[in-house]
């Protein structure tokens, strides 16, 4: 699933190591042969059980998902080995750094822009940061917490630990130790209601006027009203039996809120449940689902049915007594996600659980899927923000029937296409992506790559691309918001780089030109 945000909903610079990004474990695949994941975890749910035939779960690297635009006046990056973060002002490029907490791993900013929220990895804190002067309020959370998300009224931050987003070097635990809670934190006021859910909570999500959580787990759909004095978890149960349980994978709520739909790997129906009156109803999706998604509009909500090679696509507004339309997919391909364009003209169908070098496309007017090559199996896959360009992110692994004279053989690589007629130029890339950024008018695509001091410009209407040098390796790359969309200029983009000082690149893409600010820990200084 990936989650739509809506454009005042502000995810800022997420600090992430590049380890989480994409390695090369070895599993069975259920397609015949091994393969290697495109992460070093499998999306987190435990693997099924070995006398199953279920293949892997289908890998959705948030660490390489597109972000949203930043504030109007200011964007904010994590640099978790100093444990501060930077403040960059917009129309100035005026940089400030200030002080948190111990490895800030998350930066989230609430939608009127006034509050940064800082998830301290390191110490089990949050930093809410007044935007303007820097102030802050620290607020103690449970231990061993890895994730956070913000409500959408930006009033409450949640934060949890997902199994699927542990990494190598996560803090150590000492003592007790809970894999049940969840921390809820009021911005406004910090103060700070944890509670017990279900075991694993894997995603938290929110109703759309955020007056509703939702915590999902294997067993139980923790449902929370925010609005009540003292949050409380009313427990839904969506599995069958609370005896082994199949792993719960995802949650998407409807746009009217009144219904959330559940996920489970493994099993053949989805749990829809009645957000009002707390009731389960479950639909059959064919056999083994591996993923889930709402389109753009929220009209729908789509399964892909891997085993059964079908897509189910029910309506939001009643999908419990509106049968949904089933379609099917290529056969013997294994596809296990799908990925919409944000206009809704057409969506991708690719796997990530299988070495399988091809993807189709769906066209949602006549539903019409159309299977297409690729040099190398898919990693990841991202689509502009306009709906008119796509990356694909390859896995270094190589398709069983590669040939060993390709270019591209064992190596990482990289394909551009243009979605309105296919046509693609893939690249050999020297490292592993750690991350990348579009530009909002969907002109010009940015990634960066481990050790690599390049920020590399992706030029979308020719599927050419530009390399500008760095001083030192990047870390984590953006575009800064347009503060004049009536203009032709597009926004510069921001590399920030490893520097025991601090260092930061902004790249103007209209005059192709970098400017570069190191030092900013103890003082600013341009270097020509």
């Amino acid at each position: 699933m990936r989650i739509v945000l809506p454009s005042l909903l502000i995810l800022l610079a997420v600090g992430c190591s590049e380890s989480d990004l994409a390695g090369e474990a070895r599993y069975d695949t259920g397609f015949g042969g091994d393969s290697a994941s495109p992460n070093g975890d499998n999306d987190g749910s435990e693997a099924p059980d070995e006398d199953t035939d279920l293949g892997e779960p289908e890998v959705e690297d948030d660490f390489l998902a597109l972000m949203p635009a930043a504030t109007d006046v200011y964007i904010f990056v994590a640099n978790p080995a100093r444990g501060t973060i930077t403040r960059v002002q917009v129309a100035t490029l005026a940089v400030d750094t200030t002080k948190v907490g111990s490895d800030p791993s998350v930066v989230l900013v609430t939608p009127d822009y006034s509050t940064a929220v800082v998830f301290n990895r390191g110490d089990d804190t949050v930093s809410l940061v007044n935007a303007q002067t820097l102030d802050q309020q620290v607020v103690e959370v449970r231990q061993n917490f890895n994730r956070m998300v913000l409500s959408p009224d930006g009033i409450w931050a949640a934060l949890w630990h997902d199994v699927r987003a542990e990494r190598p070097d996560d803090p150590p635990t000492s003592g007790l130790v809970s894999y049940n809670e969840v921390s809820f934190v009021h911005i406004p006021t910090g103060e700070h209601q944890p509670m017990a859910v279900g075991f694993k909570p894997k995603e938290v999500q929110f109703t759309p006027d955020g007056a509703t959580s939702v915590v999902v787990s294997d067993e139980y759909l923790a449902v929370i009203d925010l609005t009540a004095q003292a949050l409380r978890p009313d427990l839904v149960q969506v599995a069958d039996s609370l005896i082994d349980p199949p792993p719960a994978e995802e949650v998407v709520v409807a746009p009217s809120g009144a219904y959330a739909f559940v996920r489970q790997f493994g099993a053949d129906d989805l749990a829809v449940v009645d957000l009002v009156n707390r009731s389960v109803q479950r639909v059959p999706v064919g056999l083994n689902p591996t993923d889930l998604d709402l389109s753009p509009d929220g009209t729908k909500a789509v399964v892909v049915s891997r085993g059964s090679e079908e897509l189910y696509i029910f309506d939001t507004a009643d999908p419990v007594s509106i049968a949904p339309d089933v379609l099917p997919l290529p056969l013997g391909e294994g596809f296990g996600s799908v990925l919409f364009d944000p206009t809704g003209n057409q969506a991708m169908l690719y796997t990530t659980a299988a070495p399988v070098d091809r993807y189709a496309s769906w066209q949602l007017s006549d539903d019409t899927i159309t299977l297409r090559s690729l040099v190398k199996p898919v990693a990841n896959m991202a689509i502009s923000p306009t709906g008119d360009s796509m990356l694909v992110f390859h896995t270094k692994e190589d398709a069983p029937d590669a040939s060993t004279t390709s270019p591209f053989y064992d190596e990482w690589a990289l394909t551009l296409i243009d979605l309105s007629d296919h046509r693609s130029n893939p690249l050999r890339l020297p490292g592993e992506p750690i991350g990348y950024a579009n530009s909002l008018g969907g002109e010009r695509g940015y990634f960066i790559m481990e050790d690599q001091p390049f920020l590399e410009v992706l030029r979308y209407d020719t599927l050419l691309y530009d390399e500008i040098a760095l001083r030192s390796a990047p870390r984590f790359v953006g575009v800064l918001p347009d503060l004049n969309i009536s203009d032709d200029d597009v926004p510069p983009a921001w590399v920030s780089q490893e520097h025991e000082l601090g260092r930061i690149t902004f790249y103007d893409a209209d005059d192709h030109t970098a400017e570069t600010i190191t030092g900013f820990e103890l003082n600013s200084q341009i270097e020509d």
